[in-house]
């Protein structure tokens, strides 16, 4: 063997090793890693959000509203204020606004927010 031939195999042999190692070490840490908490744990599933239907119903009234087509109405977010009302904001046209509906579906009120 040559001293060229050594080295090429001393740096296949240092390649290998490390490579190695890296696995090992990724293997190890990913029984590290937590599982996170389950979806009913989850801050956003917890938050009581409006049915889609009533949103839709804010989404119609605001384009309504406005005097524009409902395809330029979009909903951003919604919580529930109490048992019977929940308030979800709209985007309309690019304006932000604000409705309040009831688990009934009436419309109590449709203001920029």
């Amino acid at each position: 063997m040559t001293a060229a031939t050594d080295r090429q195999s001393g740096t296949r042999v240092q390649h290998a090793a490390a490579w190695l190692s890296s696995t090992l070490i990724a293997v190890g840490l990913s029984g590290c890693v937590s599982a996170g908490p389950s979806p009913d744990q989850m801050s956003r599933t917890t938050l009581d959000t409006a049915p889609a239907d009533l949103q839709l119903l804010c989404a119609n009234e605001a384009a309504r509203s406005a005097g524009i087509d409902s395809t330029k109405v979009l909903p951003t977010s919604s919580r529930k204020l109490d048992q019977k009302n929940y308030k979800v904001e709209l985007s309309v046209g690019g304006t932000p606004t604000s409705c309040t509906i009831d688990t009934d579906g009436n419309i109590r009120s449709v203001q920029p927010a």
